[in-house]
């Protein structure tokens, strides 16, 4: 009996065998997938949590590489090769939180499809990382499209994004603008834009592609004259150095004999200035407005060390839609400590520049608080009829606001404009963020003011399209010594241009 009974306990056996095994099996799988899982939240939440990791960035078409600063891993992006343009990759898993627009790529990598205006780069070029692009997508896309190149970030969160910007201790750097690259030749004089001491702001429209910039012409025998040397290099070296949705951006420089060229975008709005004039004096929301998009231009500046030395309307001019690009970098210096000049507006100028004590980046701070004080009221705080006695009164230091100044606004303004450092807004432990965070500025969306999502409170009425200069004040035309070419007695001066 016994043995007639054994071949059926060892087929029991064997199926208990496999179904163990099948078990197993099934725990490992399941075991595989959870670790999948945990390993794909561990990259989210890192990637939220805002740590790092080095990365290419995006490069207009043809730009060499350069100084590569750390982006977030939630937003790694590739760089293509020259003469291809640069795109954005995303793991396979988040497709669906991506959206449409996507098409899959080799190595189980999406990237922005050909039709919504990036190409896509060489197998080889693509990145590991997260860089989703997520919330509203068509949005987001076209925000990456016009992206400047050395922000590689589309950041949902604001607060790392100014952490991590802060924490670049120096600026990408853009290739050096090559000696004859732009003359006089591939550019079409229209009209004068502006005037200033050294020369004058000209609209111009390029030959080649029939865009219309600006091109600000310096005399040299005035720009030594006036001893100016050093802020004009500066200017340039700046100028190719930063990259911002609220700064001005020079494309590229040239020289002749006699004068000095910087070809930057024309902004067709005008100026600050010239609106503050026409409506004497902005309500709350509008001055609350432009202070809070000057206030992330500066921090971006402060953020590589930079300080901007002459913040005032007639340096701030409104693009199409309204936003600001400030612009006129000639008194900007990359400092990371403290420095000595005088140099400024009057109004504008801070106490301890005016003492010729050794001062920092507050001084911008200062600055902003006067700006808001004009916007608001039409005239400066310490305005007189003479520099000296403007001087004597920001020395005092007694600033009288207007009973029509919400008691939230001079609470601020009186955290500004205060000659004691250790009060002053910006010069704090929390930086620009203390100003930001002000009841004051309780309703500003910072990151999406950041990527331009707030409608402006004016639109310029620009309606001659392109190239309009309606919003420009008109100066007499004069025939310009530009394109002498011959012996150059100021070369050294300005080896850079």
């Amino acid at each position: 009996m016994e043995v007639s009974h054994l071949p059926q306990q060892d087929q029991q056996q064997q199926q208990q065998q496999q179904s163990q095994q099948q078990q197993q099996q099934q725990q490992q799988s399941q075991q595989q997938q959870q670790q999948q899982v945990q390993q794909q939240q561990q990259s989210q939440q890192a990637a939220l949590s805002g740590k790092t990791l080095d990365a290419q960035q995006l490069l207009p078409n043809g730009e060499q590489p350069r100084t590569i600063p750390v982006v977030p891993s939630q937003y790694v992006a590739n760089q293509a090769q020259p003469g291809q343009q640069a795109y954005t990759t995303v793991p396979e898993y988040a497709a669906q939180s991506v959206g449409s627009g996507l098409k899959h790529q080799e190595g189980g990598f999406l990237s922005l499809a050909e039709d919504s205006g990036n190409a896509v780069s060489s197998p080889g070029e693509q990145v590991e990382g997260l860089a989703a692009l997520t919330g509203e997508q068509r949005q987001r896309v076209e925000y990456l499209q016009r992206m400047p190149s050395y922000q590689a970030i589309i950041q949902a969160d604001f607060k790392p994004l100014q952490k991590l910007m802060g924490k670049i201790s120096m600026l990408p750097r853009r290739p050096d603008v090559s000696k004859g690259k732009y003359s006089l030749k591939d550019f079409q004089m229209l009209r004068t834009l502006g005037t200033g001491s050294f020369g004058r702001v000209h609209l111009v429209r390029s030959v080649h592609n029939h865009r219309y910039y600006a091109i600000k012409v310096l005399k040299k025998a005035q720009v030594i004259k006036m001893k100016q040397v050093e802020h004009t290099n500066d200017e340039r070296r700046m100028l190719k150095l930063v990259e911002h949705p609220f700064l001005i951006r020079m494309w590229g420089t040239f020289q002749d004999s006699r004068n000095l060229f910087m070809v930057m975008d024309f902004i067709e709005g005008g100026e600050l200035f010239s609106l503050l004039r026409k409506s004497q004096r902005f309500p709350n929301p509008v001055a609350k407005f432009y202070a809070a998009e000057v206030i992330l231009a500066i921090e971006y500046l402060h953020s590589h060390n930079i300080i901007y030395r002459d913040l005032k309307p007639e340096n701030i001019l409104l693009d199409r839609n309204g936003h600001i690009k400030i612009t006129d970098f000639g008194f900007a210096k990359e400092v990371e400590t403290v420095t000595w000049t005088l140099c400024g507006t009057p109004d504008y100028i801070a106490p301890e520049v005016i003492t010729t004590k050794p001062y920092n980046k507050s001084v911008d701070w200062w600055s902003l608080g006067i700006l808001i004080y004009e916007m608001l009221a039409g005239y400066t705080p310490f305005y007189d009829q003479t520099p000296m006695k403007t001087y004597e009164k920001i020395l005092v230091g007694k600033v009288f606001y207007p009973s029509y100044f919400h008691p939230d606004v001079v609470d601020l303004l009186s955290k500004l404009i205060t000659s004691d450092l250790t009060r002053r807004l910006g010069n704090l432990q929390n930086g620009a963020e203390d100003i930001r965070n002000h009841p004051w500025f309780s309703e500003v969306v910072w990151e999406k003011l950041l990527m331009k999502d707030i409608e402006t409170p004016y639109e310029p009425p620009i309606t001659a399209g392109v190239g309009d200069t309606s919003l420009f004040d008109r100066y007499p035309e004069t025939q310009m010594d530009y394109g002498v070419q011959c012996d150059d007695p100021y070369a050294d001066y300005f080896k850079d241009f």
